[in-house]
């Protein structure tokens, strides 16, 4: 076929060129139409159906990045409505769980008058094997002092303040290894020292010294703050009891105490600036 055309191919455009002078002189004569008018035409034909084409689709890929670019547009505006919807929504949600705090801690207001609560946020948490820590955005400004004891909404013992600036404080939690503080088991008022323990405190339990031998005390007992010697309120809950040793000496008893509160789910915390001391 190519042979064909290579051969044959001056013949062809001899044919159609005289086949479109043909037309121009009958369609000349049909019309009166000028002849040359008419060849110009026929000739030029192709080239404005070609060219027509090439705009149309020049027209139509320019109508479709249009499109494109709208969509694109569009998009960017609409990731902006669900990222402020979002932002909204974590407001709320930060906003009624604050709001459930404050309701709480208003009944622990209404139980312990003899509290004052000055909230804090917690800005850090520091762990390690031996420590725990939480910063708190309230210093002395706040009338926050060393050896106040900070506590969740429901009254449940966090720690003690341990350092405090203008406007922050440190928070020494009930497990880490430095921390003890006299207690008592709830039910039996035996008192007790609750302190944090190096094998312990990673598994998130602190330990529960000098149970007397015939002590009482069993699994699930509340463990509350003694109160003794008025340096720490009296009564404000540490944990439960979840299982009982005998020492190694076999003359003492110790417990072993899973904290009421969750330090990884603190967010706000609430210092007794100051307390009356109840004998």
């Amino acid at each position: 076929m190519k042979n064909f055309f290579t051969k044959n191919g001056i013949i062809l455009l001899t044919v159609i060129t005289v086949l479109a002078v043909a037309l121009c002189i009958v369609s000349a004569a049909s019309r009166g139409t000028g002849f040359v008018h008419n060849a110009l035409g026929v000739i030029a034909s192709p080239f404005r159906a070609a060219g027509g084409a090439v705009t149309g689709w020049v027209s139509s890929i320019s109508e479709h990045f249009e499109s494109v670019e709208s969509l694109q547009l569009e998009n960017d505006e609409l990731r902006k409505q669900v990222a402020e919807l979002e932002r909204q929504l974590r407001q709320a949600q930060e906003d009624s769980e604050e709001n459930r705090r404050l309701r709480t801690l208003l009944n622990l207001r209404q139980q312990r008058q003899d509290f004052v609560f000055e909230s804090a946020k917690i800005v850090a948490q520091s762990s390690s094997n031996w420590a725990s820590t939480l910063t708190l955005n309230k210093g002395t400004s706040a009338q926050v002092a060393v050896g106040d004891c900070v506590v969740n909404e429901e009254g449940f013992l966090v720690g003690v303040i341990t350092d405090a600036g203008l406007n922050w404080s440190t928070v020494t939690t009930i497990l880490d290894t430095s921390s003890q503080l006299g207690s008592k088991v709830f039910r039996t008022g035996e008192t007790t020292v609750a302190q944090g323990d190096l094998s312990l405190m990673n598994s998130g339990f602190l330990k529960l010294s000098y149970l007397a031998d015939e002590s009482s005390a069993i699994n699930g007992d509340l463990v509350v703050t003694s109160g003794l010697g008025g340096f720490y309120p009296s009564d404000l809950v540490i944990g439960s009891v979840d299982a009982i040793y005998t020492d190694d000496n076999g003359l003492t008893k110790y417990a072993v105490l899973q904290p009421k509160v969750s330090l990884a789910d603190l967010t706000q915390v609430f210092v007794i600036v100051d307390f009356q001391v109840i004998d």
